[in-house]
């Protein structure tokens, strides 16, 4: 097997997984990312590992290591202001998705890949691909800092807002399908004492939460709402996008004042459109796609952090048993995640419109629901999650293969 130059844009997540199975299968990967050094270990809000994506990570060797670092948030309490607080068994919930589960911080997910993969894979900070070129037999790829050089593969794992999408399929705009909410997160001083438990306040479109990063004594704050219409900001005017939140929850009760009142001192601060990514194809050429770059399912509501892992994976592994031949693999890759992919898409609008209830008499239910679903016959619960598109039917579309 030829042992094929691939770069990847992108090192939180996809990125750095892709990166050890490459290697492992006798690859040669090189990772740019754009920050200048590895984020803060606990950077970023808390993400879900589901059944096969745990999987990978047992077969990596860093199974311990992530459960080691799990939140171990498990109780969710409903507040509501004047009315008795409704406690959901975290561990119960999960359950009827998955039995195998780990919450972790998706700053310390990335730092723990970074170290199994640092030894190993070349990793260039603080550059991104300006430009890429197909050649007869590889990719001429310059960079913003970089000088060029040219691989035989290139994979986009950079997210969202994906540069090598944007350049090797065109903008941005004819792929992100907005799904009519938003997520904001940002780390708060842990005022309340947490411990094991986040604390949701619920309105008409819109929720606030806080739970614990037991590792620093800190808190995270989040923000789900809904919202028809896209809001007209730009991305790097972080200033706009804290008054737009600011704006969006003001006159909420409870603890949302005291939140929002951190959010100019917040460095991590993070507001951005909850979009599905939706491709007929997310591979052209040498280049292909993975994780929230080629099929986003939703920020917080789809599963991503789950479909990157596994994506990573089997994509690793369709070239290694292609011999490296993209012509073969790249298609392969699709097939095996297309299930997976549909399933997850579906998942996110569902997942919407159960996290954020629209009407005060949802409001009032939804805590309820919500508690009620792991009493439930297991028939039942399938039944339940199946008819919204759920996580069962998403996570049960794979069966990881031994490559």
């Amino acid at each position: 097997m030829a042992a094929l130059d691939v770069l990847i844009s992108g090192a939180s997540v996809a990125g750095p997984t892709l990166a050890y199975w490459l290697h492992h299968h006798g690859f040669r990967p090189t990772v740019v990312e754009r920050a200048p050094a590895l984020r803060a270990g606990l950077g970023g809000h808390a993400v879900d590992l589901f059944g096969p994506a745990v999987e990978v990570a047992e077969r990596m060797g860093v199974l311990p290591a992530v459960e080691a670092a799990r939140t171990q948030t498990e109780t969710i309490s409903f507040v509501r202001p004047g009315k008795r607080t409704v406690d959901v068994d975290m561990r119960g919930l999960v359950a009827t998705v998955s039995d195998r589960h780990v919450e972790i911080m998706r700053g310390e997910l990335a730092s723990i890949l970074y170290e199994a993969t640092r030894d190993t894979v070349e990793y260039v900070f603080g550059d991104s691909i300006d430009t890429l070129t197909p050649t007869d037999d590889g990719v001429a790829v310059t960079f913003e800092h970089a000088p060029p050089r040219t691989f035989d593969l290139v994979v986009g794992a950079d997210g969202l807002h994906s540069t090598v999408r944007r350049l090797a399929f065109g903008e941005e705009e004819k792929y992100r399908r907005y799904i009519g909410g938003y997520l904001a997160v940002y780390t708060v001083p842990n005022h309340l004492h947490l411990t094991g438990r986040m604390l949701t306040y619920l309105a008409p479109g819109r929720l606030a939460g806080m739970y614990p990063v037991r590792q620093t004594g800190e808190a995270r704050a989040t923000f789900l709402f809904r919202r028809a219409e896209e809001f007209r900001y730009d991305h790097q005017d972080l200033a706009r996008q804290r008054e737009l939140l600011r704006e969006t929850f003001a006159g909420d009760g409870w603890e949302v004042p005291r939140l929002l009142a951190g959010v100019d001192g917040a460095e991590d601060f993070y507001l951005d459109s909850i979009s599905q990514v939706v491709m007929d194809t997310w591979s052209t050429g040498r280049v292909t796609l993975v994780g929230d770059a080629g099929y986003s399912p939703g920020p917080a509501v789809g599963g991503g952090t789950s479909n990157a892992v596994v994506g990573a994976y089997i994509l690793a592994g369709e070239l290694r048993d292609s011999g490296g031949d993209h012509r073969i693999a790249f298609p392969a890759y699709e097939r095996e995640m297309g299930e997976l992919v549909r399933r997850s898409r579906d998942m996110g609008p569902a997942v919407m419109k159960t996290l954020i209830p629209r009407t005060p008499r949802q409001v009032w239910l939804t805590p309820y629901a919500i508690r009620l679903l792991p009493e439930l016959p297991a028939r039942l619960q399938r039944a339940l999650l199946s008819m919204q598109g759920g996580p069962v039917r998403a996570l049960s579309a794979v069966t990881l293969k031994r490559y």
